[in-house]
């Protein structure tokens, strides 16, 4: 396997950007309870939040429609699980994991 810097730190942020986000999302729901309805509600407390959901919600679509073509494409299949990464943690763990996934050698 090859480990070279790149690939490194395309995991290396998608680890960071899975432990960050997290870390963020805990803390919300111990304190809030474990409402997903009210994570919703607090994403468009106000126009700048609601501005950078809108934003990500965008980026992640677009990541997604690219990750599925690329898959298709080059019949390789196993990055596909940047998909429920982005929907699941976010953006900044499924670009990078896909990043990675994506420049290793097949």
């Amino acid at each position: 396997m090859t480990r070279s810097p790149l690939r490194l730190t395309y995991l290396a942020l998608a680890i960071i950007g899975a432990v960050v986000p997290m870390r963020y999302f805990l803390r919300w729901f111990l304190e809030n309870g474990w409402s997903l309805s009210g994570m919703v509600e607090a994403w468009h407390a106000n126009d700048a939040t609601s501005g950078l959901t809108y934003d990500l919600t965008i980026a992640a679509v677009a990541l997604t429609l690219f990750v599925i073509v690329e898959c298709i494409a080059k019949r390789d299949y196993l990055p596909l699980v940047a998909i429920p990464a982005t929907y699941c943690i976010g953006v900044s763990c499924g670009l990078p994991l896909y990043l990675y996934l994506r420049s290793r050698p097949l």
